[in-house]
């Protein structure tokens, strides 16, 4: 015997019996559909309906057409060329309406001009351009150039266009002339490095133009260069004395079981390790001695630039933090030595609360140091000296001098609550960068006072403790 017929739902019933459900959805039907037929006819079907839809089809292409060419004729046509359009017609309607044959005649010069002005965008220059920067990083100051080269491969003549190299904020324009089969033409244009920071060039582009320039045509050929622009930065006296004093091979009033820098012996406690047993001496002391070492280390170096804008008078004062910032890193970096170079977080803008966090810059080698150095800037929602601090002394382990550079706006109740967020025995060296005070060096319990009115002063000021030390 067969097993009954399952009905439609899911159920078993008897065969021939089971009818379809109402509220069964189908593969062609709308229920529940969404798109753009649906809101035009809805569930609707039949002729009108897909005239309807037909419609609608060829009114989106033709608004897609029209943007994509109206934004090809705005990027060609100058607002100039659009006033030229606009009067054109105007002319000839006031000028055949009220019998004035001179707006006739202007309407008609118009049109003239217009073709004229279209026959310059014809055809395409086979060029071939390169930009070359002679060097990608400089000193703020310094000078230095760009190169755009520009060759010819044509077999043939070609004519001479307009050149436009984007410099930062500014436009440098270099008028190319007419180059033979294989010619080839360089022109060297100047790159603005009065200010810290990143440049960027290109892409390079050609324009050909109009004399009276009713149309403008770009060609872009190259992509885009950067020139960093570091900060001013001079050499201070190395880090082995004066402020900064290496503990490296230096022992500690620490004692330690296993290190290189001999201390004494004493006798063998629970947990020694056997290959420190002194074993001239344990023969004559007749029990087991064992080596103690004091406790040598390798100083950490803690460099701490505020990006607070309240740390800050003016913005002399920054660029010449930012620079003592660049010139004691990079010293310690060619030292040889540990360290770590941290600025301040910034606050999102609608944080509750701030946030206690440093950024760390890159210490591998002077030039990354310098580069990310380049990009700094002050913000007001960036943390204080004193919150500075706190958050590197938390999040950098194993420091043993730190430097909090700022500027002349902290108190000096700040800047030794900002020593005390560091444990004992770290030293704390605060550098105000101040040009209008007089340089000099206070020292306070647990905390240097530097101040300089110049980058020079703090050679200075290293140089002098260097001496004495």
């Amino acid at each position: 015997m067969s097993a009954p017929a399952p009905a439609q739902d899911g159920r078993p019933g008897r065969e021939g019996t089971s009818r379809p459900r109402s509220d069964t959805l189908t593969r062609t039907g709308t229920a529940g559909l969404t798109n753009t037929r649906t809101r035009l006819v809805g569930a609707r079907q039949g002729v009108l309906a897909d005239a309807v839809v037909s419609a609608a089809q060829v009114a989106s292409t033709l608004r897609r057409v029209i943007a994509v060419v109206f934004a090809r004729v705005a990027a060609v046509v100058t607002p100039l060329g659009w006033v030229m359009l606009a009067v054109i017609p105007l002319a000839f309607g006031f000028g055949y309406g009220l019998g004035w044959l001179e707006l006739v005649a202007v309407a008609w010069a118009g049109v003239v001009l217009a073709a004229v002005a279209g026959l310059y965008l014809i055809g395409r220059s086979p060029f071939r351009v390169e930009l070359a920067l002679v060097h990608k990083r400089v000193v703020v100051g310094d000078p230095a150039t760009g190169v755009v080269h520009l060759t010819n491969p044509a077999s043939r003549r070609i004519a001479g266009v307009k050149v436009e190299v984007p410099v930062g904020a500014g436009l440098a324009e270099i008028a190319m002339p007419a180059l033979k089969a294989g010619g080839r033409f360089a022109h060297e244009f100047a790159i603005p490095t009065q200010r810290r920071g990143l440049v960027p060039i290109g892409p390079v582009r050609t324009v050909r133009a109009d004399p009276i320039g009713l149309v403008r045509r770009e060609v872009v050929w190259t992509d885009r260069a950067e020139l960093v622009v570091h900060p001013h930065t001079i050499s201070v006296p190395s880090t082995s004395t004066g402020l900064i004093r290496d503990l490296e091979g230096t022992p500690t009033a620490d004692l330690t079981s296993s290190d290189v820098s001999f201390h004494s012996l004493r006798e063998f406690q629970t947990g020694d390790e056997r290959r420190f047993i002194h074993w001239k001496s344990t023969a004559k002391a007749g029990t087991w001695m064992v080596r103690q070492f004091e406790q040598t280390r390798r100083s950490h170096l803690v460099v701490a630039l505020s990006l607070a804008a309240a740390d800050f008078a003016t913005g002399e004062e920054f660029e010449l933090a930012v620079s003592v910032a660049g010139s004691l890193g990079v010293r310690a970096i060619r030292d040889g030595r540990t360290v770590s170079v941290v600025v301040s977080a910034l606050t999102p803008e609608y944080a509750k609360h701030k946030t206690l966090a440093v950024r760390s810059l890159q210490t591998h080698v002077p030039a990354r140091l310098l580069d990310d150095l380049a990009l700094v800037d002050p913000a007001q929602n960036a943390i204080g000296i004193r919150d500075l601090a706190r958050a590197a002394a938390e999040e950098v382990e194993g420091i043993s001098v730190a430097f909090l550079v700022c500027g002349s706006t902290p108190s000096p109740q700040s800047l030794r609550a900002a020593s005390h967020s560091f444990p004992a025995g770290v030293g704390v060296v605060a550098i105000v960068c101040d040009p209008d005070a007089t340089p000099g060096l206070r020292r306070v319990a647990g905390l240097s006072v530097l101040t300089i009115g110049y980058l020079d002063d703090l050679r200075v000021a290293l140089q002098r403790t260097a001496a004495v030390a």
